[in-house]
């Protein structure tokens, strides 16, 4: 098996604060979405095979397990198209509307209490040792930390159902992106949570908590989790095209799509940020050459059809978040008053206890 190669761990700072993170390019022999699972026999796609997708053993870390292969018309992408837009859609819808309820929320709270109270309420201590420890530490934590610790742990969970045996061939249909499976949709969104290895899950999770703080700081952690799913599900859809033009098999998992569409916003939106390798800190260079360096290694990655990662779905990420930061931000998010002024018509003509 080769050994994993980790490249480009980077610092960077902006406005003040500073951002870690890591352009990751590492490869093993299972590589997907920047972690890719081979067949045990190297399967490929006939061009002879029905349409109907086949069943081929697939080596994972507890014995082989069965993953759906066969060929991919583009005429069966249009189901997880249609997905692509509702899920990316509600995602955003969703994003608002917490946002609206959490305003809502403290709005109320500033009226009904008064301010010598909430204050007294907030610096009051937790019973236990432990729990004033805990509270401590997450109050002391940024709305960026605050948002990634949840999504880690969902991340670490889903970690640890791929080592429970009889968990495998659920976790491959379902926590896998396969435009071959059965299981076309829900995969799209559940893969961007799943990782198969402790340093696959270990490399996305630094990135995305070196960047976690900037992004949220900049979009708010409303519009922070609702780019993040949909740029999930968006990479998703990308590697599919990509795999169903080009007839390649193999199944895709992990966080990288949705990362990237961090590190492309942050990047795009901060470009004159200083970045420096962390183990070559006289080496420096700019947020903007950063992404483009990145994007132009996975472009590359497309053209010559290099197996190391799922170079679409990187790609399919980062535009995400670039287009979101060019556009996105001010003409879908900016744009959401209809929705709010809906939601807050519906709430009012709801019945109250």
């Amino acid at each position: 098996m080769p050994v994993a190669n980790l490249r480009n761990l980077c610092r960077c700072g902006s406005h003040g604060k500073n951002f870690t993170f890591i352009a990751k390019r590492y490869a093993t022999t299972h590589s997907t979405r920047g972690y890719r699972i081979w067949t045990s026999r190297q399967a490929r796609w006939s061009t002879k095979s029905s349409q109907k997708p086949s069943l081929e053993p697939v080596e994972g870390l507890f014995g082989s397990t069965s993953a759906d292969s066969g060929t991919v018309p583009l005429s069966r992408l249009w189901k997880p198209f249609v997905f692509t837009i509702a899920f990316s859609g509600a995602s955003l819808a969703g994003a608002a509307i917490w946002q609206y309820e959490n305003l809502r929320q403290r709005a109320i709270n500033s009226m009904r209490l008064p301010l010598n109270w909430a204050q007294e309420r907030s610096i009051m201590p937790k019973k236990g040792k432990w729990r004033q420890e805990l509270n401590k530490w997450w109050s002391n934590l940024s709305e960026g930390e605050r948002l990634f610790f949840p999504l880690c742990f969902v991340n670490c969970l889903v970690f640890l159902a791929w080592r429970v045996p009889s968990f495998q061939n659920f976790m491959v249909r379902y926590f896998c992106s396969n435009p071959a499976s059965r299981a076309l949709c829900w995969p799209m969104v559940l893969s961007t949570f799943s990782h198969y290895s402790a340093f696959h899950l270990f490399a996305n999770m630094y990135v995305l908590h070196s960047f976690s703080t900037g992004a949220v700081a900049s979009l708010g952690k409303e519009q922070f989790l609702g780019l993040y799913l949909s740029a999930g599900v968006i990479s998703s859809m990308a590697s599919y095209v990509y795999k169903a033009l080009t007839s390649q098999p193999g199944l895709s998992l992990g966080a990288s799509g949705a990362i990237m569409a961090v590190l492309g916003y942050v990047c795009t939106q901060y470009p004159d940020t200083r970045l420096s390798i962390i183990f070559l800190p006289v080496l420096s260079f700019t947020a903007g050459s950063a992404i483009k360096v990145i994007m132009a290694l996975d472009a590359t990655g497309v053209l010559l059809g290099w197996k190391f990662f799922d170079h679409a779905a990187h790609l399919g990420g980062a535009l995400c978040g670039i287009a979101w930061c060019y556009w996105g931000n001010a003409y879908i998010w900016q744009k959401r008053e209809p929705l709010l002024h809906w939601w807050h018509e519906l709430r009012s003509s709801a019945p109250t206890k």
